[in-house]
């Protein structure tokens, strides 16, 4: 089994960030597949603390980090640092967020996508 690393936004099916009211975001990971969300959710790499260093949150307890199953997504929501509309708001709608979170390394087995392709190619 052949292990190396992938970006996270590469591995997503959709990765976007919107408000979740006017102060807090919340960050949306779909997966193309069952296999990769697992695989993501296995690696534990999405933490509060990840969230935490990449937007500059000073307390962890206030970040939520949910895995939703049945959708093979994960959501992300924390406090903003500036309320939305208000002086120094530089993304009001909160919809260009989620791009720190694009180039979130994540360990990647290749095993089991190898043999997808294998079965995929005999038809």
């Amino acid at each position: 089994m052949t292990m190396s690393y992938k970006k996270l936004g590469e591995i997503a099916k959709y990765l976007r960030s919107k408000n979740a009211g006017p102060f807090k975001l919340t960050l949306d990971v779909f997966f193309h597949s069952r296999e990769d969300y697992e695989q993501v959710v296995a690696s534990r790499v999405i933490t509060n603390e990840l969230v935490a260093d990449l937007y500059g949150l000073p307390d962890t307890q206030k970040i939520s980090v949910f895995q939703y199953d049945r959708v093979a997504a994960i959501k992300v929501t924390f406090p903003r640092l500036t309320p939305s509309g208000a002086f120094g708001d530089k993304d009001i709608y909160g919809a260009q967020q989620h791009s720190l979170l694009y180039d979130t390394l994540i360990p990647w087995k290749y095993r089991k996508y190898k043999a997808y392709l294998m079965e995929k190619e005999r038809g």
